[in-house]
């Protein structure tokens, strides 16, 4: 443990909801949920606004609806997601040359490493501010979570425990009476199975944790599992953070000879798909954080799915799982051309799951979709950029039976008008990259 808090987590507030609340003025203050728009669909990012509704990441997307009806549920953007991650993400490495992202919106940074500073709690505090405020101005209003410990488990606790956007420093020296009264479940690697197990022996927060032996932990969890758990029940973790990596992936995919659709043969294919891409993954020693699914239809667009788990994982069921449950928020009867799994966010470590105190079975879904050969009506997802010839840049409001409505605004601009047109007008044409503010 350190004697400073120099390691910084932070955690941008309702990502991708905030993007979208940046970009669409008529949509601030109002309820927002990303993801899977279709019936099957999984909310990967719900606004502060949709949340007081009881809307949650990962919660069925018809279940969203039920609870939040009012709100503007969009099919994402990632490639504004992407860009305002990158902002956020050069400016971290401009405060120390560790930075650890675990995905868009959230990283550690080792400010120990970095340029010489004070690492006195006032002089913490203050990078701190400088830098949300630094990053509310770069990124165009978004704002983040920033928590500040002596280690990775710390740092995490103090910027749940900031939310949202805010500041939240636990200084050495008070770790165990910070993390006391939480929820076992913020323990990393606490979840619903362990959970269940641990309620058994009277386990409700990490206080009770702490009044168990090593010995009475390894005995119901296995050796790993309860010498790892009593460890950080008592905050002792000394997980270096870790410089991004290449990018490094292992993936199986199949073009079929016959376009296929029926959803039975093709979770089996995705099963086997799957065990293959595990047997790679455990001979080259690693665990991943992130399983894929890629579909090409018969038209050649492409649809890719992936779901960024809590930990990171070399078992086969959990892989095959995950890319089958991928597999069921598509509608494949139209027939399925080629099928691919795959595994990314690779690490040499299992990394067990970092809490989520609002949603304790998270796991973000992330769709992104490749331009089919001819535009149909599918394609004017939600939320989605345009283009008209008279009336510039606006966004996909909704769509069906041939029309496209679309509200015409930009961050810039102010909320804007709407218009209807048919969906194969030569004048509406889908927007690649951010809109020209010169």
């Amino acid at each position: 443990m350190r004697d400073t808090a120099s390691i910084l987590h932070l955690d941008l507030d309702a990502f991708f909801a905030a993007v979208e609340q940046r970009d669409k003025p008529s949509l601030r203050g109002k309820p927002v949920i990303v993801g899977g728009v279709g019936l099957r669909g999984v909310v990967s990012t719900a606004s502060y606004e949709a949340r007081t509704f009881g809307v949650g990441s990962a919660m069925p997307m018809h279940e969203a609806r039920r609870r939040c009806p009012h709100a503007a549920f969009l099919g994402g953007r990632f490639g504004a997601y992407r860009q305002a991650s990158g902002i956020v993400m050069g400016l971290l490495r401009e405060l120390s040359p560790l930075v650890e992202p675990l995905s868009l919106d959230e990283a550690f940074v080792d400010l120990a490493a970095g340029p010489p500073r004070s690492l006195d709690e006032d002089a913490l505090l203050a990078l701190a501010a400088d830098l949300r405020a630094r990053l509310t101005e770069a990124t165009g209003g978004l704002t983040a979570s920033v928590g500040l410990g002596s280690s990775k488990f710390m740092a995490k606790v103090a910027s749940e425990l900031a939310k949202p956007d805010g500041i939240r420093l636990v200084r050495p020296g008070t770790e165990l009476e910070t993390i006391a009264p939480l929820p076992a479940r913020a323990i990393p690697g606490v979840g619903p199975a362990t959970m269940e197990r641990l309620t058994r022996l009277g386990v409700a927060t990490v206080a009770d944790l702490q009044e168990l032996s090593e010995a009475e932990l390894v005995r119901e969890l296995g050796k790993s599992g309860g010498e790892h758990l009593h460890a950080l029940a008592f905050a002792r973790d000394d997980r270096p953070v870790e410089a991004e990596r290449e990018t490094k992936s292992i993936s199986m995919e199949d073009t079929f000879e016959h376009d296929l659709s029926d959803p039975a043969v093709l979770a089996a294919i995705a099963d086997q798909h799957a065990a293959k891409v595990t047997a790679r993954l455990v001979k080259a020693g690693l665990f991943a954080r992130t399983v894929t699914l890629k579909v090409r239809w018969p038209d050649f667009s492409s649809v890719t799915r992936s779901r960024t788990l809590n930990g990171a994982t070399d078992r086969p069921e959990v892989i095959a799982q995950v890319a089958r449950s991928l597999l069921d928020g598509l509608d494949v009867r139209q027939g399925v051309r080629l099928l691919g799994v795959g595994v990314a966010g690779l690490v040499e470590v299992a990394q067990e799951p970092l809490f989520d105190l609002e949603a304790p079975a998270s796991a973000r879904v992330v769709e992104e979709a490749e331009a089919p050969v001819s535009r149909r009506p599918r394609d004017w997802l939600p939320g989605a950029d345009v283009d008209h010839t008279e009336f510039g840049a606006g966004w996909v409001w909704g769509s069906g039976l041939g029309r496209v409505t679309v509200r015409f605004e930009t961050a810039e601009s102010g909320p804007g008008p709407v218009r209807t047109f048919a969906a194969d007008d030569p004048a509406l044409s889908m927007r690649v990259g951010p809109v020209s503010t010169d």
